[in-house]
């Protein structure tokens, strides 16, 4: 039986069935962030200490843009918007604005075979740079061997805006340098000062793109929403809906460790417009991710 524990006080949120090696913790007050996940008793995600969640957004829900925004600003409809530049080294505003959010416990459920939560942030302020109300909500599913993230975003507020959506968690290998990413990609982003988005290039990923102790900090524009995260103990499967799917691949310092990151966008979207989607006034929009784990045997 699945067991979801909510401890009010710190904001905790744990998900377990012990007997099929299923665990997970949400932490409502850090943007309702996944910062540990065990499938079928592989622990895929992971606490990243000593690197801090300030640092890393891990597992972050990153709205209304994912990646960076050059200098925190754009314009939209003809009228000039600025964003915190949040980013202070590289004067980006980075992650969107429900990182650092708090959300609450709507709706959660449990039975022999599956848990779901469902987690809702209102906006009911205007924020710097992006002077719009909405409301967001995460359902997150476990299963033995998947799992799902649904994001849905409502417009709240009697005005048009600009977004993207995306999803920052971290996995781990045992041995990061053996490990795999299987993708469908012909064209890959450019980056240049301040890892600004300037441009495509074509790119070739027929065969399995191997880790190997590549530095990564890369972004491709998939052809299919199905990625494989291939380690020595399991594989990993990816998959999104929609019709705008990218996918930044970043190696922090912190060993065998890999950021894998479906986004709708990239960066510098609210200004290049690659993945940018506008929400109409009282209009919803989701996006489902999921995974599915296999044993290597």
């Amino acid at each position: 039986m699945y067991n979801i524990k909510h401890n009010q006080a710190s904001g905790l949120l744990e998900i377990e069935n012990s007997k099929v090696n299923v665990y997970a913790k949400i932490y409502l007050n850090d943007g309702a962030s996944l910062q540990e996940l065990t499938l079928n008793g592989h622990a895929i995600i992971k606490d990243l200490s000593p690197l801090s969640y300030a640092d890393t957004y891990a597992s972050s829900i990153l709205f209304p843009f994912a990646n960076r925004i050059k200098d925190g600003k754009y314009a939209f409809k003809g009228e000039d918007f600025q964003f915190e530049a949040n980013q202070k080294e590289e004067n980006n505003a980075l992650h969107g604005l429900v990182y650092n959010k708090t959300f609450t416990v709507i709706n959660s459920t449990s039975s022999e075979d599956s848990a779901s939560v469902t987690l809702e942030y209102n906006e009911t302020n205007e924020s710097k740079g992006f002077p719009y109300l909405y409301n967001i909500q995460l359902e997150y599913i476990f299963g033995k061997e998947d799992f799902e993230l649904k994001v849905t975003v409502k417009n709240t507020d009697a005005k048009p805006f600009p977004f993207t959506l995306g999803w920052h968690p971290y996995f781990l290998s045992s041995n990061l340098y053996d490990s795999l990413l299987q993708l469908n990609s012909t064209s890959k982003l450019v980056l240049g000062d301040r890892n600004i988005t300037t441009g495509t290039m074509k790119t070739d990923t027929t065969l399995p793109i191997k880790i190997a102790g590549q530095q990564l900090d890369d972004c491709w524009v998939l052809n299919s929403d199905e990625v494989v995260f291939q380690t020595p103990n399991y594989k990993l499967k990816f998959n999104a809906t929609g019709d705008n799917n990218f996918l930044q691949v970043y190696t922090p310092p912190k060993e065998n460790t890999i950021a894998i990151e479906p986004t709708t966008g990239v960066s510098d979207s609210f200004n290049n417009e690659i993945g940018l989607k506008v929400l109409k006034a009282g209009e919803t929009c989701a996006i489902t991710w999921s995974l599915n784990i296999k044993n290597n045997n």
